[in-house]
């Protein structure tokens, strides 16, 4: 979301978003020395609750809700984006007090919208408001390009947001990335929303995992595993959307499940109960092994149990980073099996100057299996 803050020294309004590579910031307005910065901070706490809320409509799109029937999720979730044609409106001609009371929009969008008029009316600064009014036709145009794939300008904060679905348009285009890089370019982290490369590093992984499975003999759901006995990896998470995805689960749903599942639980609910009851009933199990034991086991155990498997705090983007580090996983196995067809050339090469050709080309190589195993199966990506 975009935070708005106050430079009390320079008596300017000024609004700052993340990007997938630092910081940015813009000036929105200047202010007449002496203005109360009390009213002007008030005013700016309504505007970034306007934006958090405003953004949330992208994160927890109606799409990726179970049921669009009247009062269910999905419903609350699609009327709060309609919300958005009312805001400039909302901003102009707030509710205000009357009687000692004073309406309250259900919408969380459309009520911080009214704080925001509320807040300008206490200023009663003209070119302040005008200069509002168009900062908030920017935000959520930017909130609009990024629903669409459009992930520039302001919208570039979608790369830092976990998101419960994936646009097309930004799963194409991470797909388009691995072509190039199979192993992740770093514009996946700067350019793509994280949901969205998610996905596609999902297909990458599994015509990955192919590719070893061919050479080593393991099961594709085994090699992220064997792996991690080369190089410690984040082996769990890869490993169970390989799994996902040999049961014939698509990227797209493997990924934003998962994503979705943690999102929940972020937002403080618990949204698989029958699982951690299992898990509890397992732990249970190795407790009452080990009860008599001054052994560690249960303990671990204990400390052992998750909700979700992911970081609920940016899950996407955890899950993108498991799967490309279980991606280069994979090429590490498979030079453990890969024949080295120079290993006689070039005799007089120091043993460092031979290991690091082999080792160049032995990436390159698997690269370009990678891309074809991928090619060969693009059909699953969705």
């Amino acid at each position: 979301m975009t935070r708005y803050c106050v430079d009390p020294a320079r008596h300017e309004l000024i609004a700052t978003w993340g990007t997938g590579q630092g910081d940015l910031a813009s000036r929105i307005a200047a202010v007449p020395a002496g203005t109360d910065l009390a009213a002007l901070s008030r005013l700016t706490a309504a505007l970034t609750q306007l934006s958090a809320a405003a953004w949330r409509t992208y994160t927890h799109p109606a799409s990726a809700a179970d049921s669009l029937e009247v009062n269910s999720e999905g419903w609350r979730r699609e009327e709060e984006r309609k919300a958005f044609v009312e805001v400039a409106a909302a901003v102009a001609t707030p509710n205000l007090p009357h009687g000692g009371s004073v309406i309250v929009e259900y919408s969380p969008v459309l009520e911080n919208a009214h704080r925001v008029g509320r807040a300008l009316i206490a200023l009663d600064n003209p070119e302040l408001t005008e200069a509002i009014r168009a900062e908030t036709t920017v935000e959520l145009a930017a909130i609009e390009g990024a629903e669409l794939g459009n992930l520039t300008g302001r919208a570039q904060q979608a790369v830092l947001l976990s998101r419960e679905g994936a646009s097309p348009v930004q799963v194409a285009a991470a797909d388009q990335l691995l072509q190039e890089d199979p192993f992740g370019p770093a514009a996946l982290y700067s350019d793509i929303d994280p949901t969205a490369a998610a996905v596609a590093a999902a297909h990458w992984l599994y015509a990955a995992a192919e590719a070893v499975s061919e050479a080593s003999g393991y099961a594709p759901t085994e090699v992220i595993r064997e792996a991690d006995n080369i190089e410690a990896l984040p082996h769990a998470t890869p490993t169970l959307v390989l799994e996902l995805l040999e049961a014939g689960v698509s990227p797209y749903d493997a990924v934003t499940g998962l994503v979705r599942h943690a999102m929940r639980i972020g937002d403080g609910e618990l949204p698989d109960p029958a699982a951690l009851r299992e898990q509890l009933e397992e732990a249970e199990e190795v407790i009452t092994e080990y009860a008599d034991d001054d052994s560690e086991e249960a303990d671990a155990v204990l400390t052992g149990i998750r909700l979700t498997p992911l970081d609920p705090r940016r899950p996407a983007r955890d899950l993108l980073e498991d799967l490309l580090t279980a991606i280069n996983g994979c090429w590490l196995l498979h030079a453990e099996y890969a024949e080295d067809e120079d290993r006689d050339d070039d005799q007089e090469e120091s043993d460092d100057e031979t290991a690091e050709r082999h080792q160049h080309h032995s990436r390159a190589q698997f690269a370009a299996l990678v891309r074809a195993i991928a090619a060969a199966n693009r059909d699953r990506l969705v």
